[in-house]
């Protein structure tokens, strides 16, 4: 193939899905030249399986994105059609935010907001081929010979990589939607030494709303009080849709059961790895046969189309299998199938080739984002992105990379989590996989983490300057409420006895009320005389900081802890090999992950805290050692 030079880079990303558009607009924002290239113009930020942003942990990847200054939690927030909070009836440490969003106008205010960036273009051609030069990439190159130089590579390829679609015994080569895959590049990465494996996922059939009896449903509403995503919108709309609740039944699973043996699963046919936590209706069927019904959720694909998703039955089997099984179900007797669900098995990376920086380790230059890094689901990878756009940025520009530790965000928990442990299946992001979740709320995340985004020069003034009102908001607030005493005889004890706790014998603040469980803040405005006007976000927040006091502190004497560890930094040249008294399995763990501090190797399956501890005496005798000899 002749090649042609067309244009000089400073970052190339491939592939324009959430991991993508989140890279190039981040590098682009910082001040680099990027060209972001996608096979079809028409799949850029594509929602090829649920159309929602959000839902139990992935909420939270949306606001930290945002407090950052990325674009998903805005999107979301322009093209919703019903917003919910999940997990209210717990504390706020799980309370995450999910929208059903309009697909169809979400992929075009994503492609807008790529076509509008200054220092970005959008291309559609098929990159086949990364060029590199003394271990560092040098450029990329379409199907068509068109080569562009780059100083840095952002791999965001989504499923394409090879991506094969599979519906029962039908194999095709294909991307999402009937897009084609990428198989040129796959074969590239693997000469440059890049270690791919086979990772597999599955999206539901979409039906048309005319075919359904939603009489035989459950009508799911979205809330009355709307929460954004983005930390700089306050209002955004209603709810414009509504949602509906089935399930299957025994009739289902019988017919599943009975043709298990033409599921490619469980057949040999599928290679790929699949999701644990996302299993497809068939797995579901055959793993927990206690169940008698498993719920499904009939979805909205959008307002100017019929098409409804079955949110929970994603499958694998032959179109016929899938009719019968469909319309098995109440509500969906006569359901007409406009898309048959399908399996799609794609090449990733093991994320253990990466750094923190989501760089990899052999090859300068090149970063890996999203599912290409085997993780699952658009706001993993919009924040994956988001971090190695940042990072390919202050590379080219000769500043030190951003890296988010555990303690400071699900974003960092993520990335740690994908570099260090690696993963062996499509990763996840859930509350439960952070050790300080009360600490890295939804609600927080601007608090935690817009300056920072303002210091890398993501967040502009006039946005900073608002947060910073904010903030002095929350903490006036706190202090006012620590010092303003009331008595049970002004009327506290009769809002208590509504509340359902014990009345006060003498005074209180009204900090040491919220404090209580079954007090909250809008409870005491009948007693509270001075209180000033405050956005809904300022009150919630000095509330939570009272009622949960005592446990944030404890979980902020971990973070203490866990930063010790983290600041004893591991030299990159240790030979790992040679220490004596470290386990071989820990020596193969350790020398394979490189990890960058104690902290990090910590946390690699297979080193154990003793292995932590001959570390730790080898690196001290190594201080010594070269103070010796200076």
């Amino acid at each position: 193939m002749e090649k042609y030079l067309v244009e000089n880079l400073d970052v190339a990303v491939i592939g324009a899905g959430h991991a993508g558009i989140e890279a190039a607009l981040a590098a682009a924002r910082l001040g680099c030249k990027v060209g972001i290239f996608t096979i079809c113009l028409d799949g850029v930020g594509n929602l090829p399986c649920n159309p929602s942003i959000g839902g139990t942990a992935k909420g939270h990847l949306v606001c930290e994105i945002d407090a950052l200054g990325g674009e998903m939690g805005k999107a979301a927030d322009a093209t919703f059609l019903q917003s919910r909070m999940l997990n209210l009836g717990k504390g706020p440490a799980v309370h995450s935010l999910r929208v059903q969003s309009d697909r169809r106008a979400y992929t075009t205010y994503m492609k807008h907001a790529l076509e509008k960036q200054e220092n970005l273009m959008l291309i559609q051609g098929e990159i086949v081929e990364i060029e590199s030069e003394g271990g560092r990439v040098t450029g990329v190159v379409t199907h068509l010979g068109a080569r562009y130089t780059a100083k840095a590579v952002i791999l965001a390829t989504g499923t394409y990589l090879k991506g094969e679609i599979i519906i029962g015994k039908s194999h095709t080569p294909g991307g999402p939607d009937g897009m084609y895959a990428a198989g040129a590049l796959s074969d590239c990465l693997e000469k440059m030494g890049v270690p791919l494996r086979r990772f597999k996922t599955g999206t539901p059939a979409r039906v048309n709303r005319r075919s359904l009896d939603f009489s035989k449903m459950q009508v799911q509403e979205g809330d009355e009080e709307i929460i954004p995503f983005s930390f700089e919108n306050e209002q955004i709309g209603e709810n414009q849709v509504v949602c509906y609740l089935t399930g299957t039944n025994e009739r289902t699973h019988q017919i599943i059961r009975e043709n298990i043996h033409l599921s490619p699963i469980y057949s040999g046919d599928i290679k790929g790895i699949g999701p644990r936590y996302c299993p497809s209706i068939e797995d579901k069927v055959m793993r927990f046969q206690e169940k008698n019904a498993h719920q499904l959720f009939v979805e909205p694909c959008g307002l100017e189309t019929e098409e409804m998703y079955l949110q929970g039955l994603s499958s694998s089997l032959p179109e016929y299998v899938q009719r019968e099984l469909i319309h098995s179900i109440q509500g969906l007797e006569k359901a007409e199938i406009m898309r048959v669900a399908y399996a799609i098995q794609y090449d990733c990376v093991d994320p253990q080739a990466l750094y923190p920086t989501l760089e990899f380790k052999a090859i300068g230059g090149l970063y890996g984002a999203g599912q290409f890094n085997g993780s699952s689901g658009y706001e993993e990878a919009a924040a994956q992105g988001l971090i190695a756009g940042i990072n390919a940025a202050r590379a080219i520009q000769g500043k030190e990379p951003l890296i988010l530790d555990r303690a400071s965000s699900y974003i960092g928990t993520l990335i740690d989590d994908l570099v260090t442990k690696g993963t062996p299946e499509p990763y996840r992001m859930m509350t439960s996989r952070s050790e300080y979740r009360l600490l890295l709320r939804q609600d927080n995340a601007d608090l935690r983490l817009t300056p920072l985004g303002y210091e890398l020069g993501l967040i502009s003034e006039e946005r900073y300057q608002r947060f910073l009102e904010k903030k002095a908001h929350i903490e006036q607030e706190i202090e006012r409420l620590r010092t303003t005493y009331v008595s049970g005889a002004k009327g506290a004890n009769e809002i208590l006895e509504r509340c359902g706790t014990a009345p006060l014998s003498g005074g209180a603040s009204l900090a040491e009320l919220i404090a209580r469980p079954q007090v909250g803040y809008q409870d005491l405005a009948p007693i509270d005389q001075g209180r000033p006007e405050l956005k809904r976000a300022e009150w919630k927040q000095a509330e939570i900081s009272l009622k949960y006091e005592g446990y944030i502190e404890k979980q902020l004497a971990k973070v203490e802890e866990f930063k010790k560890l983290e600041k004893r930094r591991l030299p990159e040249d240790l030979d790992y090999q040679s220490i004596e008294g470290l386990r071989l399995e820990a020596r193969q763990k350790l020398s394979s992950v490189r990890p960058m501090s104690i902290g990090q190797a910590s946390r690699i399956s297979g080193v154990s805290p003793a292995d932590i501890s001959v570390l730790m005496i080898a690196l001290e005798q190594r201080r010594r050692n070269d103070g010796k000899n200076q």
